[in-house]
C-alpha cells in the first residue's frame, strides 16, 4: 500500500513539475515561494494590530508565537525524518528554485502559510480573499518547482491547520 502511495506521490510530483518549462511559471512561482519564506508573513504580524477590525495586538503576539512553534516543530520533523528531496531522488524532476535546507519533509512554507493564513482570517475574516489564493500558490509553488512531494505539502498543512486550532483553543479566539 505504501508502494503505491509513494508512486502516485512521485507521479502527481512529475505531472506538476513538467510545467516548470512554461513560460513565465518559474518565475511566477519563484516570487511567489520566495514571499513565502518568510516576508508577508513578518509583514503581516507587524501590520495585525493596525487592520480595521483586528483583536489588535493579540492577534499579532498569537502568530508569532505560534509561528515560533511551528518552526520547532518543523526542524525536528525535517531533520529527524530527513527524506530527500524530489529532484534528488528523481532525475526526471527539475530544481526550480534553491531550497533552503537539504530536506523534504514536512514542506515549511505550507506549514506556516496554512498557520499564518489561518490565525489572520480567523481574526480579521477579510483577509480571506488575499490571503488563501496566496496560500494556494505558495503549496502550490513547493511541488512545482520540485522541491516538495505533495505528500510534504500535504502534511505540512495538516500540522499547520492544527497548529493554528491549537493556538485558538489556548488564546481563546
Amino acid at each position: 500500500m505504501l508502494r503505491h502511495i509513494e508512486a502516485f506521490d512521485l507521479r502527481l510530483c512529475r505531472g506538476l513539475n513538467r510545467h516548470l518549462s512554461l513560460a513565465g511559471v518559474r518565475e511566477v512561482f519563484t516570487i511567489v515561494s520566495r514571499l513565502g519564506d518568510g516576508i508577508i508573513w513578518y509583514l503581516l504580524i507587524v501590520v495585525m494590530p493596525l487592520l480595521p477590525g483586528s483583536p489588535g495586538p493579540v492577534a499579532a503576539v498569537r502568530m508569532a508565537l505560534t509561528g515560533m512553534v511551528a518552526t520547532g516543530l518543523h526542524a525536528v520533523l525535517k531533520f529527524g525524518l530527513a527524506r530527500e528531496r524530489p529532484f534528488v531522488t528523481s532525475p526526471s524532476i527539475a530544481c526550480g528554485i534553491a531550497p533552503l535546507d537539504r530536506y523534504s519533509f514536512p514542506s515549511g512554507h505550507t506549514l506556516h502559510a496554512v498557520c499564518f493564513t489561518t490565525i489572520a482570517v480567523e481574526s480579521v475574516p477579510a483577509l480571506a480573499w488575499l490571503l488563501v489564493p496566496f496560500t494556494i500558490l505558495v503549496m502550490a509553488s513547493r511541488v512545482v518547482l520540485g522541491v516538495h512531494y505533495p505528500s510534504d505539502v500535504v502534511v505540512g498543512a495538516v500540522l499547520g491547520l492544527a497548529l493554528a486550532v491549537a493556538s485558538s483553543a489556548i488564546f481563546g479566539a
